[in-house]
Protein backbone atom coordinates (compact mmCIF):
# COMPACT_ATOMS: atom_id res chain seq x y z
CA UNK A 1 0.00 0.00 0.00
CA UNK A 2 0.86 3.43 -0.53
CA UNK A 3 0.02 6.77 0.47
CA UNK A 4 1.70 9.71 -0.51
CA UNK A 5 1.99 12.79 2.60
CA UNK A 6 3.62 15.65 3.14
CA UNK A 7 5.45 17.33 6.46
CA UNK A 8 6.24 20.48 7.18
CA UNK A 9 8.18 21.09 10.11
CA UNK A 10 7.42 24.79 12.16
CA UNK A 11 10.61 24.67 13.82
CA UNK A 12 12.26 25.06 10.52
CA UNK A 13 10.48 26.71 8.39
CA UNK A 14 11.49 30.91 7.99
CA UNK A 15 8.70 32.17 5.78
CA UNK A 16 10.88 32.74 2.87
CA UNK A 17 8.22 31.46 0.56
CA UNK A 18 10.49 30.01 -1.95
CA UNK A 19 8.44 26.93 -1.72
CA UNK A 20 5.42 29.59 -3.40
CA UNK A 21 8.00 31.04 -5.93
CA UNK A 22 8.90 27.16 -6.73
CA UNK A 23 5.41 26.12 -7.34
CA UNK A 24 4.10 29.01 -8.88
CA UNK A 25 7.38 28.42 -11.47
CA UNK A 26 6.65 24.31 -12.02
CA UNK A 27 3.15 24.53 -12.36
CA UNK A 28 3.06 27.81 -14.36
CA UNK A 29 -0.26 28.75 -12.22
CA UNK A 30 -1.43 32.49 -13.22
CA UNK A 31 -0.75 35.69 -10.95
CA UNK A 32 -3.00 35.67 -7.89
CA UNK A 33 -3.03 31.94 -7.99
CA UNK A 34 -1.07 30.20 -5.50
CA UNK A 35 -1.13 26.23 -4.73
CA UNK A 36 1.52 26.43 -1.92
CA UNK A 37 1.48 29.50 0.59
CA UNK A 38 3.16 29.87 3.63
CA UNK A 39 1.34 31.48 6.38
CA UNK A 40 2.88 33.71 9.15
CA UNK A 41 1.55 34.02 12.15
CA UNK A 42 2.40 36.10 15.50
CA UNK A 43 1.54 34.94 19.27
CA UNK A 44 2.19 36.11 22.49
CA UNK A 45 2.12 39.85 23.96
CA UNK A 46 4.99 42.49 23.82
CA UNK A 47 7.66 42.37 24.66
CA UNK A 48 7.60 38.20 24.54
CA UNK A 49 6.20 37.88 20.87
CA UNK A 50 6.85 35.20 18.31
CA UNK A 51 6.55 33.79 14.71
CA UNK A 52 5.58 30.68 13.54
CA UNK A 53 5.58 30.12 9.55
CA UNK A 54 3.08 27.13 8.12
CA UNK A 55 3.14 25.96 5.00
CA UNK A 56 -0.49 24.70 3.11
CA UNK A 57 -1.89 24.08 0.73
CA UNK A 58 -4.69 21.05 -0.58
CA UNK A 59 -4.00 18.60 1.84
CA UNK A 60 -5.00 15.82 0.09
CA UNK A 61 -7.43 14.15 2.54
CA UNK A 62 -8.34 10.56 2.53
CA UNK A 63 -11.99 11.99 2.93
CA UNK A 64 -11.89 14.80 0.31
CA UNK A 65 -14.86 17.28 1.04
CA UNK A 66 -14.53 18.76 -1.95
CA UNK A 67 -14.59 15.38 -4.00
CA UNK A 68 -18.00 14.56 -2.19
CA UNK A 69 -19.78 17.65 -3.63
CA UNK A 70 -18.52 17.32 -6.87
CA UNK A 71 -21.39 16.82 -8.96
CA UNK A 72 -19.74 15.97 -12.10
CA UNK A 73 -17.16 13.50 -10.49
CA UNK A 74 -14.33 15.60 -11.80
CA UNK A 75 -12.80 15.51 -8.58
CA UNK A 76 -11.34 12.01 -7.91
CA UNK A 77 -8.43 10.27 -5.55
CA UNK A 78 -5.99 8.14 -6.59
CA UNK A 79 -5.01 4.84 -4.99
CA UNK A 80 -2.03 6.52 -3.68
CA UNK A 81 -4.12 8.88 -1.99
CA UNK A 82 -3.67 12.01 -4.01
CA UNK A 83 -6.58 14.34 -5.26
CA UNK A 84 -7.11 15.11 -8.42
CA UNK A 85 -9.40 17.24 -10.67
CA UNK A 86 -9.90 16.19 -14.39
CA UNK A 87 -10.34 19.95 -16.20
CA UNK A 88 -11.88 18.10 -19.26
CA UNK A 89 -14.85 17.07 -16.72
CA UNK A 90 -14.69 19.67 -14.47
CA UNK A 91 -17.74 22.23 -14.81
CA UNK A 92 -16.87 25.27 -12.40
CA UNK A 93 -19.58 25.14 -10.58
CA UNK A 94 -17.20 26.02 -7.16
CA UNK A 95 -18.92 23.63 -5.00
CA UNK A 96 -15.13 22.16 -4.23
CA UNK A 97 -13.91 25.71 -3.05
CA UNK A 98 -16.73 26.57 -0.72
CA UNK A 99 -16.66 23.12 0.78
CA UNK A 100 -12.53 22.86 1.19
CA UNK A 101 -12.19 24.15 4.93
CA UNK A 102 -8.49 24.61 3.94
CA UNK A 103 -9.29 26.72 1.22
CA UNK A 104 -7.15 25.35 -1.00
CA UNK A 105 -8.67 25.40 -4.16
CA UNK A 106 -9.30 28.15 -6.82
CA UNK A 107 -10.90 29.13 -9.95
CA UNK A 108 -9.65 31.74 -12.54
CA UNK A 109 -12.69 32.72 -15.10
CA UNK A 110 -10.53 34.71 -17.79
CA UNK A 111 -6.87 34.68 -18.06
CA UNK A 112 -4.56 37.37 -16.49
CA UNK A 113 -0.77 38.36 -16.77
CA UNK A 114 2.14 39.79 -14.96
CA UNK A 115 2.60 42.85 -17.34
CA UNK A 116 -0.62 43.74 -18.71
CA UNK A 117 -2.89 42.35 -20.62
CA UNK A 118 -1.20 40.47 -23.08
CA UNK A 119 0.81 37.05 -22.19
CA UNK A 120 4.70 37.98 -21.57
CA UNK A 121 6.84 34.97 -24.24
CA UNK A 122 7.32 33.29 -21.13
CA UNK A 123 3.55 32.88 -20.07
CA UNK A 124 2.47 32.24 -23.67
CA UNK A 125 4.58 29.43 -24.11
CA UNK A 126 3.37 27.74 -20.62
CA UNK A 127 -0.57 28.65 -20.77
CA UNK A 128 -2.49 26.14 -20.28
CA UNK A 129 -6.02 27.38 -21.48
CA UNK A 130 -7.76 24.13 -20.11
CA UNK A 131 -7.14 25.66 -16.03
CA UNK A 132 -9.57 28.57 -17.05
CA UNK A 133 -12.94 28.28 -15.85
CA UNK A 134 -12.03 25.00 -13.65
CA UNK A 135 -10.93 24.33 -10.35
CA UNK A 136 -7.45 23.82 -9.81
CA UNK A 137 -4.85 23.05 -6.93
CA UNK A 138 -1.89 21.72 -5.56
CA UNK A 139 -1.22 18.17 -7.11
CA UNK A 140 1.62 16.76 -4.73
CA UNK A 141 3.67 17.54 -8.24
CA UNK A 142 2.19 13.83 -9.31
CA UNK A 143 3.54 13.91 -12.43
CA UNK A 144 6.99 14.12 -11.37
CA UNK A 145 5.98 11.17 -8.80
CA UNK A 146 4.70 8.89 -11.56
CA UNK A 147 7.76 10.01 -14.17
CA UNK A 148 9.98 9.00 -10.79
CA UNK A 149 8.79 6.18 -10.31
CA UNK A 150 8.85 4.88 -13.78
CA UNK A 151 12.72 5.24 -13.52
CA UNK A 152 12.84 3.72 -10.16
CA UNK A 153 13.21 6.71 -8.26
CA UNK A 154 11.91 6.58 -4.81
CA UNK A 155 9.30 10.20 -3.71
CA UNK A 156 10.68 12.47 -1.07
CA UNK A 157 14.09 10.78 -1.56
CA UNK A 158 15.27 11.55 -5.00
CA UNK A 159 14.41 15.02 -6.25
CA UNK A 160 13.59 13.94 -9.65
CA UNK A 161 10.22 11.88 -7.85
CA UNK A 162 9.81 14.90 -5.53
CA UNK A 163 6.99 17.78 -5.13
CA UNK A 164 8.66 20.68 -6.28
CA UNK A 165 8.27 22.39 -3.12
CA UNK A 166 9.96 20.16 -0.98
CA UNK A 167 12.92 19.86 -2.90
CA UNK A 168 13.65 23.67 -3.09
CA UNK A 169 12.91 24.56 0.57
CA UNK A 170 16.17 26.18 2.06
CA UNK A 171 15.70 24.78 5.22
CA UNK A 172 15.08 21.42 4.68
CA UNK A 173 11.61 22.37 6.67
CA UNK A 174 9.05 19.95 4.24
CA UNK A 175 9.54 16.34 3.67
CA UNK A 176 7.38 14.24 1.46
CA UNK A 177 7.01 10.18 2.30
CA UNK A 178 4.67 7.09 2.14
CA UNK A 179 3.40 7.44 5.20
CA UNK A 180 2.33 3.60 4.76
CA UNK A 181 5.34 2.15 4.99
CA UNK A 182 6.89 2.32 8.20
CA UNK A 183 10.57 2.77 7.02
CA UNK A 184 10.11 5.47 5.14
CA UNK A 185 11.04 9.05 6.06
CA UNK A 186 8.17 10.66 6.96
CA UNK A 187 7.39 7.77 9.38
CA UNK A 188 10.27 7.92 11.28
CA UNK A 189 9.82 11.98 11.41
CA UNK A 190 6.41 11.34 12.73
CA UNK A 191 6.97 8.46 15.05
CA UNK A 192 9.96 11.22 16.70
CA UNK A 193 8.31 14.23 16.89
CA UNK A 194 5.22 15.40 18.05
CA UNK A 195 2.89 16.35 15.04
CA UNK A 196 -0.41 17.46 14.32
CA UNK A 197 -2.78 18.32 11.08
CA UNK A 198 -5.38 20.72 10.57
CA UNK A 199 -8.76 21.03 11.35
CA UNK A 200 -8.56 17.15 12.82
CA UNK A 201 -12.08 17.64 14.36
CA UNK A 202 -13.52 17.33 11.02
CA UNK A 203 -12.25 14.14 10.22
CA UNK A 204 -11.05 14.84 6.20
CA UNK A 205 -7.60 12.60 7.20
CA UNK A 206 -5.84 15.28 6.22
CA UNK A 207 -2.33 14.08 4.67
CA UNK A 208 -0.40 16.95 5.35
CA UNK A 209 1.31 16.90 8.62
CA UNK A 210 3.06 19.28 10.95
CA UNK A 211 5.77 18.73 13.41
CA UNK A 212 6.38 21.40 16.54
CA UNK A 213 8.24 19.58 19.22
CA UNK A 214 10.36 16.93 19.77
CA UNK A 215 8.52 13.59 21.37
CA UNK A 216 10.00 12.80 24.53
Amino acid sequence: MTRWVMIADLRRCVGCQTCTASCKHTNATLPGVQWRKVLDMESGEYPDVSRTFVPVGCMHCGDPPCMQVCPSTAIRQRDDGIVTINDDLCIGCGYCILACPYQALDKVDRPSYAYGCKPAPHEAARMERGRIGVSQKCTFCSDRIDNGREQALTPGVDPGATPACVNSCIADALHFGNIENPQSNVSELLRENEHFRMHEELETDSGFYYLWEKRS
